[in-house]
């Protein structure tokens, strides 16, 4: 049988950087996208989406 070896990459310590830059972007731009999408619901309900009845 053969063996399951794991292969690891090691980083250099730029990729780690270059990493790290690009999942905090992704984050940035997922949570504008939430921010986006919440303000145009609240614009598109307007007001009236507090006067309903529960």
């Amino acid at each position: 049988m053969a063996e399951d070896k794991q292969e690891t990459v090691i980083l250099t310590e730029r990729q780690q950087k270059a990493r790290r830059s690009r999942s905090i972007a992704i984050g940035i731009a997922l949570a504008a996208l939430v921010v986006i999408f919440y303000v145009a619901t609240i614009i598109k309900f307007g007001p009236s989406i507090l006067d309903r009845a529960m």
